[in-house]
């Protein structure tokens, strides 16, 4: 079990000028080595599937993108920390130059971690300078910290992620945390250890109409938000709650992964090829106990918390076998503001639990939980580009349009996001057979 740790996260609130914005810059960017502080140097550096990057390249990647796009474009004189590192750290853009291969991050063993370490306080210490200089540049520079600051949160979501496959993977199977460094759990586990099942979960309606969908409000958003545009959505129903690991064990129990006819075909034939028997990170004991692996290491399976680490084809099948179906991206984002969804209060980075965590056995059944945070929420939509939507000239216009095809949109966020990230219109996306994320459902019909 590896030491806890006590650094400070980022408080919620994105400012966007002024003092406040140098201030949050330093609490986002502190966020980034808290996360790494609980591991020893030789986990940083693992990368045990090409979906996974090390620990000390997030590290290293982020503090490239702010001498890349800032301090080189806007600080005079700036002198960039090591040359070689524009080769190592770029993660896809191609109009900046050659790269290391992705599937080659795990084999830079050099430079070490306290080298990555001074390269992010030389740049921090560049960008204290230009930060105070803000008001006298172009609009631009303020746009890209914002880019930055929420392209930072990207990877600390990653970085809580990758650092949970990555110590899964260890024969010892290690805790990232020791328990008495989680806040209290939401629910109470009984003698066996197993949370009691979540209470039945309830059907919503949400009225049909036509609907804005899009970012509408003041302040940041990513390119893919964009443009606002109207969409027919006919009346349907969604369930209050997350589905749970309770939910889906009947799945299994029930020989869900052994019928094909809940199964997309492509899906099948995964399931087959790979012997999926259950969601990542859950195993069986040899008395038949099913454990997952958590923050603390092998649990446990908590029966009242959501289903989490599954791909679309899972998600999709437990659907059909539920006798209902994947909400589309326009019907989540329409129950989201239909049902007043707010960031607060939910579970998130900052919460500290690093795990999906029950819905309270007290929550009104009468209302929509858990639409952000805890698990991204699989939609049956795919990842394609709003109506109007224009890719930015330059290097940021590889950002987000690259991606937009053979993916699937979730919403939602998780708790491995930060607060400050996330909104209603937060369009995430991955392939269909991911499930390294946070990843569950809610069902529709």
């Amino acid at each position: 079990m590896v030491a806890s740790t006590s650094a400070t996260l980022a408080a919620p609130g994105v400012p966007t000028t002024g003092p406040a914005l140098a201030t949050h810059y330093q609490a986002v960017r502190a966020q980034s080595v808290a996360l790494v502080q609980p591991l020893l140097p030789e986990d940083t550096v693992v990368q045990p599937t090409l979906d996974v990057s090390p620990p000390k390249w997030h590290l290293a990647h982020t503090t490239w993108f702010w001498e890349t796009f800032l301090l080189s474009n806007y600080l005079p004189g700036y002198e960039v920390f090591h040359p070689d590192y524009a080769y190592l750290f770029n993660s896809y853009y191609n109009s900046l130059g050659s790269r290391v291969n992705r599937a080659d991050r795990g084999t830079l063993s050099r430079p070490p971690l306290a080298d990555v370490y001074r390269y992010r306080a030389y740049v921090d210490a560049h960008m204290a300078t230009l930060l105070g200089q803000l008001a006298e540049l172009p609009a631009a520079a303020t746009e890209l910290v914002e880019l930055g600051l929420h392209h930072e949160q990207q990877h600390q979501e990653l970085l809580a992620t990758d650092i949970k496959y990555i110590l899964s993977t260890n024969p010892l199977a290690p805790g990232y945390l020791d328990k008495s460094a989680l806040p209290a759990p939401a629910a109470t586990a009984t003698d066996s250890g197993l949370a009691e099942p979540a209470r039945p979960a309830s059907w919503l309606p949400v009225p049909g109409g036509i609907y804005a969908l899009g970012h509408q409000q003041e302040g940041f958003s990513f390119d893919n938000e964009l443009p606002v545009h109207e969409v027919l959505v006919a009346p349907f129903e969604l369930q209050n709650r997350l589905v749970t690991n309770g939910d889906f064990l009947h799945f299994i129990a029930a020989g869900g992964y052994r019928q094909f006819q809940y199964w997309l075909g492509e899906g099948w034939d995964l399931v087959n090829r790979e012997q999926w028997l259950a969601p990542l990170y859950w195993s069986q004991a040899a008395d038949g106990q099913w454990l997952r692996y958590g923050p603390t290491g092998l649990a446990p399976l908590n029966l009242a918390a959501p289903v989490s680490h599954l791909s679309f084809y899972e998600a999709d099948a437990y659907a059909q076998w539920a006798g209902a179906r994947l909400p589309t991206e326009a019907e989540w984002e329409t129950a989201a503001r239909h049902f007043n969804a707010t960031p607060q209060g939910a579970n998130w980075l900052e919460t500290g639990h690093f795990d999906p965590q029950p819905l309270a056995a007290d929550a009104d059944p009468s209302q929509c939980h858990q639409l952000l945070g805890d698990c991204w929420e699989w939609t049956y939509s795919p990842y394609h580009p709003y109506p109007g939507y224009q890719r930015a000239a330059g290097a940021l216009g590889e950002y987000n349009g690259k991606f937009m095809v053979n993916q699937l949109v979730l919403r939602g966020g998780s708790c491995a996001t930060p607060e400050s990230h996330i909104r209603l219109t937060y369009r995430n996306f991955f392939h269909a057979d991911k499930r390294w994320q946070f990843t569950g459902l809610r069902l529709a019909r």
